[in-house]
């Protein structure tokens, strides 16, 4: 291990911990409210919300203290109260939009064409309890070369996986990386995105020493498919943190029947 690689994760670990209990992280979200086409009422918020075609559609008053960016701006830079109608582009959108009322964050987003507002509040009762994010200790033995093969023709397909929420969704995947870690020769399932691999995992310590799955990412690979799985940096997913997250589960092969005993475990409360 050297002491670059060790300090490294050292400061990883600790932005995300930093990131997650940011004052609108992951730990504040406290509802995913989904819309339908008719104006309805979100419980805990002013006005009526409802789903168009482009967007969220929010009518309320200036009394009700909802802000939305791009809606105006007043004097000292701030946002104007909305008054009337205004539409949210999702966060699909390159524009997307975002609202706040007092302390509250609200977010539109869309999944798979379907809408709904995300509520982040500082005060959410498991950001206040927050303590952290244990992991096992960096050990460079679980960062080791893998080679990305791309699916036939690299297109990229979708293999449809239960998610957090109950429902299943396509996962979007674009080939398979392949290593060796603790001895075992292993393949996993991952999608290619701008400047990287990112994949789903379990494996034999899931849902026991940490939590029920894991995210990965891998530096982009090179002209042959060389690159880096570093499972130090396996990291508990959003809805680790709130239950209001859809996060996907893993596709299938990618359970692994050993323990990776490396990255995040758990979340720590007080």
């Amino acid at each position: 291990m050297t002491a670059t690689a060790a300090e490294d994760w050292k400061h990883w670990s600790e932005g995300r911990a930093a990131s997650v209990s940011a004052t609108h992280g992951q730990l504040a979200l406290t509802g995913t409210h989904w819309l339908e086409p008719e104006p309805a009422e979100i419980p805990g918020l002013p006005g009526r919300w409802w789903a168009e075609a482009e967007g969220v559609r929010l009518r309320a008053a200036a009394s009700d203290g909802i802000t939305v960016d791009g809606a105006g701006t007043s004097a000292d830079g701030e946002g104007a109260p909305v008054d009337g109608e205004v539409l949210l582009r999702p966060d699909s959108d390159p524009a997307a939009d975002t609202a706040t009322l007092g302390d509250l964050l609200l977010v539109p987003i869309e999944r798979e064409g379907e809408l709904a507002l995300r509520v982040f509040d500082p005060a959410a009762p498991r950001r206040t309890a927050f303590a952290g994010i244990s992991a096992y200790p960096y050990a460079p033995e679980w960062a080791v070369p893998a080679v990305f093969t791309p699916f036939e023709d690299d297109d990229a397909r979708s293999v449809v996986v239960p998610n957090a929420d109950g429902r299943e969704r396509p996962l979007a995947v674009s080939g398979q990386i392949a290593f060796t870690v603790a001895g075992e020769h292993r393949t996993l399932t991952v999608g290619r995105s701008v400047g990287r691999l990112s994949g789903v995992i379990a494996d034999a310590t899931s849902g026991i020493d940490t939590y029920r799955f894991r995210f990965i990412t891998l530096p982009a690979p090179d002209a042959e498919g060389r690159t880096v799985l570093d499972l130090n940096r396996a990291y508990l997913p959003p809805c680790a943190f709130s239950d209001h997250f859809i996060c996907p589960f893993p596709p299938p092969g990618n359970r692994l029947d050993f323990a990776v005993e490396a990255g995040e475990k758990q979340v720590l409360s007080r």
